[in-house]
């Protein structure tokens, strides 16, 4: 008798948690990524788990999400105990290759028998708006470095160009590859025979098992049936509610209390675009990291003598140059401290987020993980003549030769578009240089791997851009190895942390300001349908956010 641990990854899975209450509420009954591989560890550990069971496919979860959770699920199957995947089906006229890919880590694998196997490839796909903007009257004004920094080609082009063609296919090919193994490797197939049967999906639920892509054919119910037969299970669980719950032995007991003290792994997210300012929260943007808050964070770990490592777990696509660049300096000035600082990636770090990640002692990075993009683009959608088709205009009085420079009314004169190619230079520039002497490459092998390029982890591991491939847990890990730490005997902190009564009180100080959220405001809801709609948005070192790999 014991409980039987539930993975609903159906809903999909959050990378941070919600950071107002209004996000919290909304991603009430939604896991964090931490949570579910944290509930298969301990799960694997516990001797009253008796086995897991998952149903996958709905939401896609990305690639580097997927390869993460493919590990804790190995890790819960080295105590023996089964881990039996179902579903409905691997995609119903959609796409199913990557849950798919997800369930191939789980022992046991049923599809409902009306089911199919829509397991047929990886796609990379790029928006592009430039016929809706020139119908709009909308005149794109962008500047890039290098020829691979694609984001601005949303704008300025109207199909992919020949380099973001060469990125994107690389991109679906090494994202392939990974799939395609970790297929083979766990249904005991031929990687030519697994090529063979994606090229002949979508497969009849029936066609899947005579393949041995899947195990057992049947409903939910005939599932769990079978379960309570083999394991007798008393109780059902979800994973992040086993995780999350209070202490049940004197063991967990004893390992709650706050004496002895333990040694602490602080871990300092830095999610969404990166810009100037605090932590921000965006209904339609999503969450955002702010630089004073990000560098609060990690001066206080700097500051507690508990502290004996980092991570730092970066997810995002970049945003603001000078932001990304504030970051940068207090990891160097974290690092000085004689801490290590290990930088763990999540689905995208890129652009910026590669920016504040490269300084670290170690990076760690997923094989499906997007990251790279070191690269500049900057520029202006001029509206003028949009605005103007549907009755409005704009008159302004101004002193100095570029006051309008960045204005969205008037086109960049050609001495204007000389100084601004002055600033991508310069900043190309230094976001090689740096990049090369945080890597410990010549910077002439470094400007070749960069020039706006977006990598899977797999190959900028193999580029050395990157140092280990894994997840969160082998970076903390790794931070516990190199602060000479038992990885059983730490307690895990989160950077910025404030408790409702800390967040109460008055700041006293910039630090104390900083590490609060920025109110909800319609700024807030503005940024985000601005997003949402594709225009370009604040800061130079984002990566082309509009690839989607599926």
């Amino acid at each position: 008798m014991g409980t039987l641990l539930e993975l609903d990854l159906t809903r999909g899975v959050l990378e941070t948690p919600p950071a107002s209450p209004i996000a919290a509420f909304r991603a009430r009954h939604l896991p964090t990524l931490r949570e579910l591989v944290a509930a298969l560890r301990k799960g694997a550990r516990d001797d009253s788990v008796v086995g897991v069971v998952a149903h996958v496919g709905g939401p896609r979860l990305s690639l580097a999400q997927v390869q993460e959770l493919r590990e804790a699920v190995a890790d819960f199957r080295t105590s023996g105990k089964p881990a039996v995947a179902w579903t409905e089906s691997f995609g119903e006229s959609g796409q199913g290759t990557v849950p798919y890919y997800l369930a191939t880590a789980f022992d046991e694998i049923w599809v409902q028998p009306s089911g199919d196997l829509a397991i047929t490839g990886v796609t990379v796909q790029a928006v592009f708006i430039r016929g809706a903007l020139d119908k709009a009257g909308v005149i794109p004004q962008f500047g890039k470095r290098r020829e691979y920094k694609t984001a601005a080609d949303t704008f300025t082009e109207r199909e992919m160009t020949a380099p973001a063609r060469e990125m994107a296919s690389r991109l679906a090919e090494s994202a392939y590859e990974q799939i395609v193994e970790g297929i083979a490797v766990r249904r005991r197939l031929d990687t030519a025979r697994v090529r063979e049967l994606v090229d002949s999906a979508p497969l009849a639920a029936q066609a899947g098992l005579d393949a041995g892509l899947v195990d057992r054919l049947g409903y939910r119910s005939d599932v769990y049936d079978e379960l309570e037969k083999q394991l007798q299970y008393d109780d059902r669980l979800l994973a992040e509610r086993y995780i999350r719950r209070g202490p049940r032995t004197l063991d967990e007991v004893r390992k709650t209390l706050p004496w002895p003290q333990k040694p602490l792994v602080a871990v300092v997210r830095v999610t969404g675009g990166i810009s100037v300012g605090r932590n921000s929260n965006s209904p339609m943007g999503g969450p955002g990291s702010g630089s004073d808050t990000v560098g609060a964070a990690l001066r206080a770990v700097a500051a507690n003598d508990h502290v004996k490592a980092v991570v730092l777990r970066v997810d995002s696509p970049g945003g603001s140059y000078v932001a990304s660049d504030a970051i940068r300096n207090e990891v160097l000035r974290l690092r000085s401290t004689g801490r290590p600082v290990i930088a763990s990636m999540g689905g995208v770090a890129a652009s910026g987020g590669y920016f504040v990640a490269m300084p670290a002692d170690v990076i760690v990075a997923q094989p499906g993980t997007i990251t790279g993009s070191i690269g500049v683009l900057t520029g202006k959608g001029v509206v003028r003549d949009a605005l103007g088709r549907i009755g409005i205009s704009r008159e302004a009085v101004s002193e100095g030769a570029n006051a309008e420079m960045f204005s969205a009314q008037e086109e960049f004169t050609d001495e204007q578009w000389a100084r601004l190619e002055e600033i991508l230079d310069r900043i190309y520039k230094d976001f090689v240089a740096k990049a090369a002497q945080d890597r410990g490459l010549p910077e002439d092998r470094l400007e070749s791997l960069a020039r706006g390029r977006v990598w899977t982890g797999a190959d900028a591991h193999s580029h050395k851009l990157i140092d280990e491939l894994g997840g969160f847990q082998h970076a903390l890990t790794l931070a516990c190895n190199r602060a000479g730490l038992d990885r059983d005997e730490i307690a895990v902190t989160s950077a910025p942390h404030r408790n409702l009564l800390s967040q109460l009180k008055a700041p006293t100080t910039t630090d104390d300001l900083a590490v609060s959220a920025v109110p909800l405001t319609l700024d807030g809801l503005t940024t985000g349908l601005y997003s949402a709609l594709g225009l370009p948005p604040a800061g130079v070192l984002r990566m082309p956010f509009s690839w989607e790999i599926s």
